[in-house]
């Protein structure tokens, strides 16, 4: 069976976002100063061959905590849809 998988990743509560500061302050600076506590993240798109959903799951899921995201840092979610 072929999946794709949507993967979002973001800093984890706490971590410094300093992108998204740099965005936050740039907004405020063209009149934008009603928003706040901007943060910014990465989406990866990917197909996958497996058995089953569950099987999928678990592959992505190694494989962001192996390479695609930094799990000491980044929160990820995944999502799974069947072609």
């Amino acid at each position: 069976m072929k999946f794709i998988s949507k993967i979002k990743i973001t800093l984890r509560k706490g971590i410094l976002d300093v992108q998204g500061k740099a965005v936050e302050n740039a907004l405020h600076s063209i009149e934008f100063p009603m928003i706040s506590n901007v943060r910014i993240g990465k989406f990866v798109e990917l197909e996958i061959e497996a058995n089953d959903k569950n099987q999928a799951y678990e592959l992505v899921d190694a494989a962001c905590k192996k390479l695609i995201a930094n799990p000491i840092i980044e929160d990820f979610e995944i999502e799974l849809f069947e072609v």
